[in-house]
């Protein structure tokens, strides 16, 4: 929690076919749904939750039941304390699918910030039993179990009760005052709060200032109140963090962690080739099984490992430190954490050029245009990609990547250069017989065709796309495609 939720407590594929066929003079959202979720990640990355959930609420009014911008939207309630907004909207996300695992881990989430660990133990449970393989759930599990453990018998786990009066405040000040401070509760509680001490401590010393809190808000509400209840959530802000983990076994497991870092420092593997190839296999199985959490502490375990070693121990050690870079941006890409991600491609393009070597350029370009094509920079990803060009191989590579350089000019509203490059991704698409890729090929050629007035190659263009939906039985395009032909 920041100083800025305290003051806010004190007071792609074929959505862009179907927004073709809407009034541009109709109210509501400008944009895609695509643009409106990317636009939330990434502010949730930087910290805006507030912004950030107002685009993941603007995304959904274009589609209301996404289970995953509801899920987006939960993680952001659950950053601001807001723990009940948070659990309906991940309640809201299981309404059509009760075995949605993310929903499933979202609501144990909000559940478990609400202080309810045995009902979160209940669906971190649930969880596990569905996808057994991801690590979020075992950890869920673990931590419900311990913040039950530690608050057995705890006598300041006493849950307070609102009965609809101001005497619940009264009753958590009657209480803080029995409970004497000592320089060992209140150093914890210093090291559990971080920043916001500070603001319990001024927080407290207004409640001494008998002027002051006879005062009234705005809307009637009196001072004291509004203190108190500050300070009571604060406090138990502190229990919650205190039963979650207690200190010494913060402090034991970054000991433990340290201890260990520092003999895979000093001890390299007797193979260093045979361990870096192994573990690239587990980052990578992690990563397809849908585990990022797991991929990405693999990986930066692994990344810190080999930036310790000397060239000697591994001869290709940039190409290797490239490769995890890749690894460990894939991952985060996985999580929606976009500038992270762009800065490890950065990096793995970078060390790609030092040591010339031209696929794990191709590689980096391909990935430093995703994520800007995803945070909505399209020129940049543009650049990007049409660097690659020379370096794609294969008929499959480059039909996708015109047709992804095309879809950034689309974006732009740069309709000829959009044209150029579907033309160009069809027909490599027609070189290689790949039906799926003459249908996207075809979708954007049409959609070019037709911004610029070329109604009747993006009518032949839109039919031959529909004959692909057909051949590939793939309804939700037929539908959008029907939509506006």
């Amino acid at each position: 929690m920041t100083h800025r939720d305290l003051c806010w407590l004190l007071g792609y594929h074929w959505d862009f076919v179907a927004n073709m066929s809407d009034n541009e003079g109709d109210q509501g959202p400008k944009s895609t749904f695509s643009t409106y979720m990317a636009e939330g990640d990434q502010l949730y990355q930087k910290g805006e939750y507030v912004k950030a959930i107002e685009s993941y609420s603007t995304a959904l009014i274009l589609q209301p039941d996404d289970k995953n911008c509801l899920v987006a939207r939960s993680k952001c309630y659950v950053k601001m304390g807001d723990s009940g907004n948070a659990l309906r909207d991940a309640e809201a996300s299981l309404k059509e699918d009760k075995e949605f695992f993310k929903g499933l881990y979202q609501k144990a989430e909000a559940l478990y910030t609400m202080g309810d660990f045995e009902f979160a133990l209940v669906f971190y449970h649930r969880g596990h039993k569905l996808r057994p393989e991801l690590q979020e759930f075992r950890l869920g599990i673990q931590k419900a179990q311990e913040a039950i453990d530690n608050s057995v018998g705890s006598p300041s786990s006493v849950k307070l009760e609102n009965k609809g009066d101001l005497s619940f405040f009264h009753k958590a000040d009657e209480m803080r005052q029995q409970n004497q401070k000592t320089p060992k509760s209140e150093k914890t509680a210093k090291q559990l709060l971080g920043e916001l001490y500070s603001d319990k401590e001024y927080l407290e010393k207004l409640l001494k200032d008998e002027d002051l809190v006879k005062g009234k808000m705005r809307d009637g509400e009196r001072l004291q109140d509004l203190i108190l209840n500050c300070i009571t959530y604060l406090d138990t802000r502190t229990e919650f963090w205190r039963q979650q983990k207690p200190i010494y076994a913060r402090e034991r497991d970054r000991k433990l962690m340290q201890q260990k870092w520092n003999k895979t420092r000093q001890n390299p593997p007797s193979d260093p080739t045979r361990f870096v190839l192994k573990s690239l296999e587990e980052i990578d199985a992690a990563l397809t099984a849908g585990n990022a959490e797991s991929s990405l502490k693999k990986a930066r375990e692994v990344l810190k490992s080999v930036q310790c070693w000397s060239e000697e121990v591994v001869p290709n050690k940039k190409e290797v430190l490239g490769n995890l870079h890749s690894c460990i941006g894939n991952a985060l890409i996985d999580l929606g954490k976009m500038d992270r991600a762009l800065d490890n491609h950065l990096k793995d393009l970078d060390l790609a050029r030092q040591c010339k070597l031209p696929e794990a350029k191709s590689r980096a370009l391909d990935n430093v245009g995703r994520v800007y094509a995803r945070i909505g920079k399209f020129p940049q990803a543009i650049d990007a990609w049409e660097e690659k060009i020379p370096l794609a191989s294969g008929g499959l590579e480059r039909t996708w990547l015109f047709h992804e350089i095309g879809r950034c000019y689309l974006e732009l509203k740069r309709h000829t250069e959009a044209r150029d490059y579907g033309v160009r991704s069809l027909a490599v698409a027609d070189e290689i017989a790949d039906e799926k890729w003459q249908l996207n090929a075809c979708v954007l050629v049409a959609q070019s065709e037709m911004k610029l007035g070329n109604f009747k190659s993006g009518v032949a263009h839109f039919e031959r796309a529909l004959d692909r939906a057909k051949v590939l039985q793939d309804d939700p395009a037929r539908d959008a495609i029907q939509k506006v032909t």
